[in-house]
Parts: structure tokens; sequence; C-alpha cells
């Protein structure tokens, strides 16, 4: 069983459960929103994308934060997910991070992205 995220209990009053595709990218997210060493017995779970919250939205910026989020979900979904890209861009003051995966129980290709800053959603 895979935990959802956030925790919560479902209508049976059971802890909440995630669906493989869903469970994958609640855990990207989880990844890529934890500061390294906020996780007491995981302290290198987490990519630092929380820690550019107020940095210029640069390219630069988002040329290296590339490396070290893909480096992260390599990490992180190793033996759940084959991490096949990781594109961060920067624009206005918005970073969007878009990756693409192989789940490893379907291997079909698979994307998520998420938007952080600017006002967009």
């Amino acid at each position: 069983m895979n935990l959802a995220f956030p925790f919560h209990f479902n209508h049976l009053g059971r802890t909440g459960a995630a669906r493989n595709g869903e469970y994958i990218r609640q855990l990207i997210e989880q990844v890529l929103f934890t500061t390294a060493g906020e996780r007491v017995n995981r302290p290198d779970f987490g990519s630092g994308l929380v820690q550019m919250v107020f940095a210029p939205a640069t390219p630069e910026l988002a040329a290296a934060l590339q490396g070290v989020i893909q480096a992260a979900l390599q990490s992180q979904l190793e033996g759940i997910a084959d991490v096949r890209s990781v594109e961060v861009t920067a624009e206005d003051e918005s970073l969007t991070v878009q990756v693409a995966y192989v789940a490893r129980h379907t291997t079909e290709l698979a994307m998520v992205r998420f938007t952080q800053g600017g006002g967009r959603p």
C-alpha cells in the first residue's frame, strides 16, 4: 500500500492510499519541496528547491537547479521510477520544473509539472 500525501484518513476511517501513478507524482512533489536535512531519518531526502524561493528566477539558476533536482530525483525514485529528463525554466518571477519519468510498474512515460512563484498555478 502506498500512503497518500498529504497523510489523511479515507471515508472508512483508514489510512488514505494512493494509486501507483499518483503515488509517484506525490513522491516527486515531496522531493522537490523538501529541504535536505528536514527529515530526521532521511537527511539526504530533498532537492533544495524551496531554498530558492527568494532567489532571482534567472536562466543560470534554472540550469544549476536542473542538475541538483535530477540527482535528487534519481536517488529517491530508485526502484520506483526511472527519471528520463528534468527541465527547469525561469520565466518572470516563476520557476517551472517538468519531470519526465517511466514508472517501473507500467513502463509508460509520464510527465509532471510544477510551477512556483509569479502568481501562476
